[in-house]
């Protein structure tokens, strides 16, 4: 019954988003408040997700109405969907610029949804959108308003996949063989529990223990050993587990997360070096989030000079594993040539939009900043031998509308675990110094 549909008022927050966030509300009718087309309209020049949101968005629309005015209502494409409009009106019985005492583009949003309530009195009307102190204004006048969910997974506390497991009181004789032979049938220690795809363990006899992942393809338990890639040496299982899926040709996808200085971005680069005859280019790469959400415009100089403090902190990763040798060496040199050759390119992740990702070694650095369509965006482009590496802290997100829940780096852990091709490492453990590992422990 028409009743029951719902009508759904997504915020600019939404779109941005997931451009195709229209087609997510099943069978109930989505209204797309004039305003957010204005704002849409300032966001689609640039390379930045945004701005190729803004525009794929107003694409979508555009080829959706054809033959139909925006203010009628628009079946959206795909069976089992409702209907969409394009609403002008902002004229409700309560003015939200009235209330808030200032003219902005939430508040007409605002009185858009309003507006709505006060026209379709038998039907459910609820503001969506990723601004939390939207979301608050408007339960304060007295409208249903919600978080988008699609692309959120559960409560990353309780759920989100760790890849590691460390067992206690495991038999010394099949420790001893994993060291013997270098693998054993898993049904020997987990039983009928079939392990997942590239999960790691910890295996434990008192003083004894091993490390040992799960080869999906040869249905084994394999050793894991500490190996050193570019002078790197992992300096705990965890750095251990990380390295053997960085440096493993069989797993296409890496994801490492953890708190600063546990390492992420360090293994993942000189891993990425150790394999340089394996690829035509290495690339590290990062989102450009600018501090206090204001725009790179805002910093002094030509573009180098406004994008070198965002850059900064992958060269440093870079400088320390070239520290690791004397300028003589064979390997500092060749890090030095591979960055004038252009073997190795660091830069901001915006500017590998169109380039082709075949035979690359692709390192996203702060991934947790990414939505979830635009980790699937980066991954969907991988070409013949390709490997890519995201890795991030969930708990240190920059951009506002997103979560530990709704980012890209939960979202690709949860939704890819157990893949033959994919391996996930969470690492705890500070590595840095001992003052880090202080700050993220107490501060």
């Amino acid at each position: 019954m028409e009743k029951d549909k719902k009508i759904f008022v997504l915020d600019t927050s939404v779109i941005i988003y997931d451009h195709m966030a229209a087609k997510s509300f099943k069978e109930h009718d989505v209204v797309i408040p004039i305003t957010v087309l204005e704002e849409l309209d300032n966001f689609k020049k640039g390379n930045d997700t945004k701005n190729f949101a803004a525009r794929e968005f107003t694409r979508y629309i555009d080829k959706i109405s054809d033959g139909n005015t925006l203010q009628d209502w628009i079946p959206i494409n795909g069976k089992g969907h409702g209907n969409i409009k394009i609403e002008m009106h902002q004229d409700s019985k309560i003015d939200a610029e009235k209330v808030f005492g200032e003219r902005k583009a939430d508040h007409r949003i605002l009185n858009t949804a309003l507006y709505l309530s006060d026209n379709y009195p038998n039907r459910k009307v609820i503001m969506v959108t990723k601004d939390i102190n939207l979301r608050i204004k408007a339960k304060s006048l007295n409208l249903n308003a919600e978080d988008y969910e699609t692309g959120k997974i559960k409560d990353v506390n309780e759920q989100l996949y760790t890849g590691r497991s460390e067992l206690q009181k495991v038999s010394a004789e099949v420790i001893n063989d994993i060291y013997e032979k270098g693998s054993c049938d898993p049904s020997v220690i987990l039983k009928k529990n079939k392990p997942k795809s590239n999960h790691f363990y910890v295996l434990k006899s008192g003083n004894k223990s091993v490390l040992a992942a799960y080869n999906p393809k040869k249905q084994l338990l394999e050793r894991v050993k500490k190996v050193t890639a570019f002078g790197i040496n992992p300096r705990n299982s965890e750095q251990a587990f990380a390295l053997d899926a960085i440096l493993n040709p069989e797993i296409k996808l890496v994801s490492l997360q953890g708190v600063a200085g546990t390492g992420k971005t360090l293994l993942s680069l000189a891993g990425a070096l150790e394999q340089r005859k394996d690829y035509h280019q290495i690339y590290l790469a990062r989102p450009i989030v600018p501090l206090s959400n204001k725009d790179i415009g805002y910093l002094p100089g030509d573009i180098k000079s406004k994008l070198n403090p965002y850059m900064e902190p992958l060269w440093d990763n870079l400088k320390y594993i070239k520290n690791q040798f004397n300028e003589k060496d064979r390997e500092f040199k060749q890090i030095t040539e591979m960055v004038e050759n252009e073997k190795l390119i660091v830069c901001p992740l915006a500017y590998i939009r169109g380039r082709s990702l075949s035979n690359v070694f692709f390192i996203v650095d702060e991934a947790q900043n990414l939505t979830p369509h635009e980790v699937k965006t980066i991954i969907s482009r991988a070409g013949q031998n390709t490997k890519i590496v995201f890795t991030g802290d969930i708990y240190q997100i920059d951009t506002p509308y997103l979560d530990t829940q709704s980012n890209g780096l939960s979202y690709l852990i949860d939704k890819l675990k157990d893949q033959s091709l994919y391996a996930h490492i969470t690492l705890e453990k500070g590595e840095r110094s001992e003052l880090a590992n202080l700050a993220n422990e107490f501060l």
